[in-house]
Order: structure tokens, then sequence, then C-alpha cells
């Protein structure tokens, strides 16, 4: 088996338009959450999400590219080439035959489907785009990060609702570890911020209208976001022939189901993920200094995790430091687990905790240290990235400081 690194991370969020912003923004507990800015939100109950602003993508792609590229698509390719140009990797030869890309959505081209459906239901008209289908597949942007940085290898698309990303990169560690692929691009994004996006969410009656809390006790829900995080996951030996700066080991992953229920979390499934991801890293429980919660902000999730980690942790669990980031950019469904891993990163290289903000009042069935309202300094040499789906689809990473 190789050892898999990180050579190069991008993003672009609620945060921040790239990875030093994002970082920036975490350190600092600011919150990209607001009100939303589409058609027709004033139809809608909830009005606040993790919208990302300022993002011009008229000027980043042509005509022709716009017709193709769907708002998930756009934040990928901004966030691939931010990653593939930090890795110093130019895909030729046997590297690009060999490398891929995996890459994880719940919805893939939302803004598409919306646009479309109003055209052909709202304003009556009988043709759409030739580009529709293949603006919208799930693929999409897989594919045209394939196109773009000449990646041969294996790629595909993973889809499990809020786990997708988790999967996705998990997937592409396992095919670098076992050395099928020198080097793999993987991550996720997603664009669901649009009205129909949110008014399907609405149906499910866990939004909250003014904040995202995670475990705080007065949380009352999560609260969507949009986005993506892309990585270089590199063969160890590879990447320091080349001298390249690494960011962090990816050390192990597993993944379970919990076979119960549709939307109702399981406590056992977190914690066979959670136990698993330790074992395929071989590192003790108590070597885990900071995991990135699943963290969602409804009362449901929040205490499931926590009772999970206190399950697997046991007496170390309250020595962990356990934040969810959502509580800032919003949750990202399917890229929620992508931009998560950023937080990782940060702890592990730069020695900083990003906080869980909004925290108002101790829930004494989440009694962990959630490193409420600001960031903390402090050395981890292991973390997790956890990420827990609709469907019962759980999916953890395990990542290890790089010396």
């Amino acid at each position: 088996m190789k050892r898999v690194v990180i050579t190069g991370a991008g993003t672009v969020n609620a945060l921040g338009h790239n990875v030093a912003d994002t970082m920036e923004a975490m350190r600092e507990g600011r919150c990209g959450i607001g009100p939303l800015e589409f058609q027709d939100v004033d139809r809608l109950a909830i009005r606040i999400g993790g919208q990302v602003r300022g993002f011009e993508a008229e000027g980043l792609y042509n005509r022709q590219q716009m017709s193709l590229y769907d708002r998930f698509t756009q934040f990928t390719l901004a966030a691939a080439k931010e990653a593939i140009s930090q890795s110093g990797l130019i895909f030729s030869g046997e590297l690009s035959a060999k490398s891929g890309v995996v890459l994880g959505t719940a919805g893939g081209g939302v803004s598409t489907w919306d646009a479309n459906y109003r055209s052909v239901y709202e304003e009556g008209k009988n043709r759409v785009h030739p580009f529709v289908v293949p603006k919208l597949m799930n693929n999409a942007a897989a594919s045209h990060v394939s196109i773009e940085h000449n990646l041969k290898g294996p790629s595909f698309t993973v889809s499990t609702a809020c786990a997708s990303s988790n999967h996705a990169m998990a997937q592409a560690f396992q095919m670098v570890r076992t050395g099928m692929a020198p080097a793999m691009i993987t991550g996720g994004s997603e664009s669901m911020l649009c009205f129909g996006g949110v008014k399907a969410w609405e149906g499910l009656r866990v939004m909250s209208r003014d904040a995202c809390r995670p475990f705080s006790a007065n949380r009352n829900g999560m609260v969507q976001g949009e986005g993506a995080g892309v990585f270089v996951f590199e063969d160890m030996e590879h990447a320091r022939k080349r001298g390249v700066e690494i960011l962090c080991e990816v050390a192990g992953f597993a993944m379970s189901s919990d076979a119960s229920d549709i939307v109702m979390p399981s406590k056992n499934g977190a914690a066979r993920a959670m136990a698993g991801a330790l074992a395929d890293a071989r590192v003790n429980a108590d070597e885990v200094g900071y995991i990135n919660a699943h963290g969602t902000g409804t009362a449901a999730n929040d205490k499931t995790e926590c009772a999970a980690v206190a399950d697997v942790f046991g007496p170390h669990a309250d020595k962990l430091m356990i934040s969810s980031t959502k509580s800032m950019h919003g949750h990202l469904i399917g890229g929620t687990g992508a931009v998560e891993l950023l937080a990782c990163i940060m702890a592990l290289r730069d020695g900083v905790i990003a906080p869980t903000i909004g925290y108002e009042e101790l829930d004494p069935e989440c009694a962990l240290d959630v490193v409420p309202n600001e960031a903390r300094d402090a050395l981890v040499d292991v973390a997790l990235s956890n990420a827990f789906a609709f469907g019962g689809m759980n999916a953890v990473l395990a990542l290890r400081k790089f010396a």
C-alpha cells in the first residue's frame, strides 16, 4: 500500500473564492450565511443560505462554455484550477493516462433543472437548449475537469446525498493507495440555491429561518449552502520526488450504512464509520485531536453524532475538539465534506481549529468541546472528517499531520 498525501486544494464557497480567504474566514469565525438573492425568493418560507456572492462566471468562461456549465460545474472548475495549480502537476504522458477525477454531488445541475422547468411549464415554451442534458447531468463537473486538465484515468461521480464528497474522496484515496493512479483530482460541489432547490428542502421541515447553530440547545435546523472543494490526492513518493509542499496525509477511511431509516440518523452507523476509519488509518482513538463534525444544526443529527463520538472515543471524547463549520458556510449537501476538509487541513498544518459559531446554550446531549464561537490554536496530529447522509450513508476520512 502506498501512502497518500494532499498536494493541492481549491475552493469556492460562501466564505471565500479560494482556500486562503476561506481559511482566514474560518479563523475569524466569520459567517457567510445571509439573505438569499434569486428569482421568487419571496415565495419561500426559508430565505437564508450560504450563497456564493461576487463569483463572476461570465469573466471566467466564454459564451460556449456557459452554455455547458451549470453553476455547480463553474464552482468545480474554479476550485480544480486552484488545486492543480498549487500541486504543480501537469498531466501528460503516463501521468495523464493513469490520473483521473472522482467528485461528489447530490443534485448536479439543479439550477439548470429549475430554469428549464420554468421555461417549459411556466412560460409555456416547447423547446429547450440542446445542451440541457449534458449541462445538468451529475457527472458534468467531473467530465469537464477531466477535459480541461487532460485526465484520462478513472473518472466518475458519486451521489450519496450529504456524504457524496467523502465517498468520492475515499474512492480517490483508495485508487492512489493501491497504485491504480499516481494522482487523483477529488472533492465535490453543489449548487441547490435556487427556488426549486430550496422549496424542496423546505418540505422536510428541517430548515432554520435565522441561523445554523450546531450543538447549541436552541438550534432550530440546518441552513443550505453552495460551492465546491477540490483536492489533489497524490502518491507520497511521487510528490516527494517533485519536491512539492505536502498539506497533510490521508491516512484512512471507512464507510457504513445504517440500514434503518431513510432520514433519521443512526448512532451505530456513525460509530462504525468512525471506528472503521481509525482502524484503517491504524491510529488509536486517543491520537485524534480534532473532528470536523457533520454537525448540521438539527436536533436529530447533533445529538446522534455526539453519542456516536462518545461511544467510539470513550473517556477521550472529553479531550477532543469537535466543530461544525456548517455554522459558517452552510450545508453544501453533496459538496459539504469537500469544503469541510479544509478545516481539517488547517488544524493539521496550521494548528488552528475552526470554531462552531452561533453557539449560545449548552445541550446536555451535546456536552463535548465544540470549540464555541472562536477559533483556537492547538497542536493536532490526527483529524477525522465526518459525513452522515440521508439514506443512512456514512463516510469518514482520517487525516494525519505530515512531517
